[in-house]
């Protein structure tokens, strides 16, 4: 299951992706451009997953910073979900 959690704006907005695991915890990642110039996922909360209230407050954060920013939640308790652009770490 995914969702939009929060819409920012469609031409500026930065977009955050919440996976949640349930049990495990939560990651969230940030679009950012790789190392070669293509799109890229940066793993905003570290190598690890972090509570749920971790990973809310780490995004209540970035909207202090942004308003326009873009949030989608995927519910992922299997771990299976996986990105077509490469993640980076910071």
């Amino acid at each position: 299951m995914a969702a939009v959690v929060r819409k920012g704006d469609p031409e500026a907005g930065a977009l955050f992706i919440k996976l949640n695991h349930f049990t495990v915890g939560c990651e969230v990642f940030s679009g950012v451009t790789g190392p070669d110039g293509g799109a890229a996922w940066l793993r905003a909360t570290g190598q690890a997953p972090v509570q749920e209230k971790d990973a809310d407050a780490y995004l209540a954060r970035q909207l202090k910073y942004d308003s326009d920013l873009w949030i989608i939640e995927i519910e992922d308790p299997r771990n299976v979900f996986k990105f077509d652009e490469p993640v980076v770490s910071a």
